[in-house]
């Protein structure tokens, strides 16, 4: 097919629009698009990049805030001051698809992408997160996904020099076909060397900088915005390749350059490559861009238009620069040993105008392409998950009661080996998580990662987390605890939380089902998030995670997976959560738990798929926080250590490992014993004390009206419930510690 004629909705649909779409095109366009403009607009408005099904809910989030640089969305990532000319720049994103079918370069590739958001504005990568979710390691392929997935996320972060600090790893069957690798990156940079991802005026040139254009990813926007299917490995060539020793060369050049002030604009060529950049960065500006593909620097040189507009090749900037300045900036650029390339110009046309081989093959309008222009907006019908009826008939009753010591004890090797509760000690030795020596503590010390904001007394407290079984059973509940188990475990730190950027990751938007449980999530964070005064400052949008499977459907959970930063404004304050001394005292803060629904006890160890998700309340979550927070400022706290997975018997645990300690506690439990050791309501924190703050910390916490129970003391490494002794902590550490390796076949 000539790439300059004139094409038809047959082609439109093969390339993942619809009919309605094509029509769309048409008349934007006022004739009929040729197939590299089609191209352009099949990936500028598929999901990935439009998010058509998903923009009209995310704008009912909350966008704005007094510490907020920038609106949400209006940038490469979210930029929140954080005092004394510093500004953080953070986000996060998804590589799900990539990474199940090639799952080293395809989590490598999303670790690479998001760093370069971050330092498109100017900011240096400080700490790297991740949020895993990965099927049953029985799973024919789930081991190597594993391994993949991990040593992909490590080396490239290892390469780059950029400490992976913190994440989560869960394991649940719903990820057997599906799994998620959502990457979180975070940087500081001074609020007047802040970039944009902006076009310009009139007159600015167009540069194209770092690797050269391959074949590699493209339309990986489209495969994203895909199910995937039995035969989803050939798309493998949407799978892009990394190289992080060009990104690191890239950074600096980057870095270097915006502190000239000579640059204009810049963009990261992720999704859709330089149709993406081309058509936000114009779009933004009010101007228009002619381009010359014969320009860029190809590593095939038979590539056709629409294959070099689509490429997703890796560590690819687009800069525009301030003409009078330019050879200034390519010096820098020379100093860095990159490849560079200039490919066009800004002008006043409003139009994206690409050449190639002499000849004109595209001719848009920049804005319709873009989300809040030309790109469609959709809202889908959705209705109740038909599961809920199975969910409303759970009965407690039915479930049989732990009996004792000796079963406690079997529930509790069960569930300290689950690779969901397990250490990720396993993970997290194949992470640099001390290079730039920012990182203020090891893995598994304190409830989110702190990092050192250099040359002050102040830290950044991060953090992600989602319990995606809360939100399957309860879309909106479960994503409001979302947010506050983020919130919950900055403020365990030591920190005051700031603002969240997010990844919602769901199954198909046009299952009805699947569109109930986003738009209620998004409903839960929105209000969780203007209840916490944390703006949603961005982030991602991963649907089509689901799969069909031998004529049966199979989506993932619903997994919004909140990523967090708050402020630590003195390390005095930082709070690990391990237990510090023989002698202190252990108290729980909240109410103490009476249900056992969509725990892992309940799904582990009774094989229960559908239960209620515990009860939630949003004012007693703020008061607690509020509380422990001012509790930490007056020095008054040992160690605090959020409630989670597991619940009460496995968070002890956690607090008593890292130094080798025990305790004797009294659990406290009106009905059901279970409920009490594993069961996993929200808003609930054990904390240890110095025993001579007993009157003074119980004073403010009634003072307060926070619930707290005094549970019982520290010990010297055994381990004992008001039912009996339990084997002393150096047992249970030869278990959690080892379990995730052994599963792994390590």
């Amino acid at each position: 097919m000539q790439q300059g004629s004139p094409v038809d909705v047959s082609i439109a649909l093969k390339l993942g629009l619809t009919e309605e779409e094509y029509e769309r095109i048409v008349t934007l366009l006022g004739r009929q698009p040729n197939f590299v403009e089609l191209s352009m607009f099949s990936v500028m408005w598929s999901e990935h990049c439009s998010y058509k099904n998903s923009i009209k809910y995310l704008r009912t989030l909350p966008r704005s805030g007094p510490a907020l640089l920038v609106e949400a969305g209006a940038e490469n990532a979210g930029l929140v001051d954080i005092g004394g000319n510093l500004a953080c720049a953070f986000k996060i994103e998804s590589h799900n698809h990539p990474s199940y079918i090639e799952p080293y370069h395809g989590a490598a590739t999303g670790v690479g992408g998001i760093h370069r958001d971050i330092f498109s504005m100017g900011a240096r990568p400080i700490a790297a997160l991740d949020s895993l979710r990965f099927g049953d390691l029985d799973f024919p392929i789930m081991k190597r996904l594993v391994r993949g997935v991990v040593k992909g996320i490590g080396d490239y972060g290892n390469c780059l020099g950029v400490p992976t600090v913190a994440g989560e790893t869960h394991f649940h069957p719903c990820y057997n076909y599906n799994i998620l690798v959502n990457a979180m990156s975070v940087g500081i940079v001074e609020k007047d060397k802040i970039a944009s991802a902006t076009a310009g005026g009139p007159g600015n040139v167009v540069y194209i900088v770092g690797a050269a254009t391959g074949k590699d990813g493209i339309h990986g926007a489209t495969f994203a915005s895909a199910d995937l299917g039995e035969d989803s490995h050939e798309d493998l060539p949407s799978v892009q390749i990394g190289d992080p020793f060009m990104e690191k060369l890239l950074l600096e050049a980057t870095l270097e350059a915006i502190g000239t002030g000579a640059v204009v604009g810049i963009q990261d060529m992720g999704a859709a490559g330089i149709t993406c950049c081309a058509s936000e960065m114009s779009a933004k500006a009010g101007t228009g861009m002619h381009l010359n593909l014969d320009a860029v620097p190809l590593r095939q040189q038979s590539m056709e238009a629409w294959e070099i507009l689509l490429s997703e090749s890796q560590e690819r900037m687009m800069f525009v620069l301030d003409p009078k300045r330019e050879e200034e900036v390519l010096r820098i650029f020379d100093k860095w040993n990159l490849l560079w390339a200039k490919i066009g110009y800004t002008d006043d046309s409003g139009l994206l105008k690409i050449d190639h081989r002499g000849q004109r093959v595209a001719e848009i309008p920049a804005d319709a392409l873009v989300v809040g222009g030309g790109a469609p907006v959709y809202d889908r019908p959705y209705q109740r998950p038909r599961y809920m009826d199975a969910i409303e008939s759970f009965s407690e009753s039915d479930i049989p009661d732990v009996g004792g010591a000796e079963e406690v004890e079997i529930v509790l090797e069960q569930l300290l080996s689950h690779p969901t509760i397990a250490s990720k000690r396993w993970i997290t030795e194949q992470y640099d998580f001390m290079v730039r020596t920012n990182t203020v503590h090891p893995p598994d010390q304190y409830d989110s990662a702190l990092v050192r904001i250099k040359g002050t007394r102040r830290a950044l407290a991060v953090t992600t987390d989602c319990n995606a079984s809360f939100v399957f059973a309860d879309p909106y509940r479960g994503a409001m605890m979302a947010v506050a188990e983020a919130a919950r475990n900055i403020t365990c730190s030591g920190g005051t939380p700031l603002a969240i950027t997010n990844c919602l990751n769901f199954g198909n938007p046009y299952n009805p089902e699947v569109y109930y449980q986003f738009v209620h999530a998004v409903r839960g964070m929105g209000d969780a998030c203007r209840a916490f005064q944390t703006p949603v400052t961005g982030g991602n949008v991963s649907f089509y995670n689901q799969s069909e499977i031998q004529g049966q459907t199979i989506p993932i959970y619903p997994t919004p997976t909140i990523g967090m930063i708050g402020i630590v404004e003195d390390l005095e304050y930082a709070t690990s959560l391990a237990f510090r001394q023989p002698g202190d005292l252990i108290y729980l803060l909240g109410n103490p738990c009476r249900v056992i629904g969509c725990s892992v006890y309940l799904q582990h160890f009774r094989g229960v798929e559908y239960s209620p998700c515990p009860p939630f309340d949003i004012e007693e979550e703020l008061k607690l926080q509020h509380t422990l927070r001012s509790l930490i400022r007056q020095r008054r706290i040992q160690s605090a250590h959020d409630i989670a997975e597991g619940g009460l018997l496995v968070a002890l645990i956690e607090s008593a490992l890292p130094r080798q300690l025990g305790f004797e506690v009294v659990v406290p439990h009106d009905s059901r014993l279970d409920a009490a050791l594993f069961g996993e309501a929200p808003t609930r924190v054990i904390i240890s004390i110095d025993p001579s703050h007993r009157m003074s910390v119980e004073s403010e916490l009634s003072k307060a009206q926070v619930p707290y129970a005094l549970l019982g003391c520290v010990t010297t490494g055994s381990i004992s419930l008001n039912i009996g002794p339990l084997k002393d902590i150096t047992h249970w550490a030869g278990i959690y510690h080892n379990a995730l390796s052994h599963a792994l076949g390590n």
